[in-house]
């Protein structure tokens, strides 16, 4: 998966995360929808890893590490990123954008960024 398509997904998990935020002060004691969007993309992301019969406590780790860390690394980062543009909005004191409009930015420069690649 590429590095803006992962962009994209974390967006979308943190844009369901402030709509699950909001039900849960509409409704404190209701139940919130979650759809599931961190362990789909895990599912997707996290490649399978063979680990031989034999291998000791030190090897396992040695193949978890270099197997997953990358793929940790990249969502680590879009995360890091998204959180950034946040904060920075939120740091400035802007009150003419919400959470959501960084967001629907960050979603809209990556879907950008996949035409102009695709041209």
């Amino acid at each position: 998966m590429e590095q803006r398509e992962i962009m994209q997904r974390v967006v979308g998990i943190l844009t369901e995360a402030l709509e699950m935020r909001r039900q849960a002060r509409e409704n404190p004691d209701g139940e919130i929808d979650n759809s599931g969007a961190v362990g789909a993309m895990l599912e997707e992301m996290l490649p399978p890893i063979e680990i031989p019969a034999d291998a000791t406590p030190i090897e396992v780790a040695a193949v978890v590490g270099q197997e997953l860390g990358p793929v940790i690394e990249q969502i680590t980062s879009a995360f890091a990123l998204s959180f950034a543009q946040l904060a920075e909005v939120h740091d400035e004191g802007r009150t003419d954008v919400t959470s959501a409009d960084v967001l629907r930015s960050i979603a809209l420069h990556f879907e950008n960024e996949e035409h102009e690649e695709g041209e």
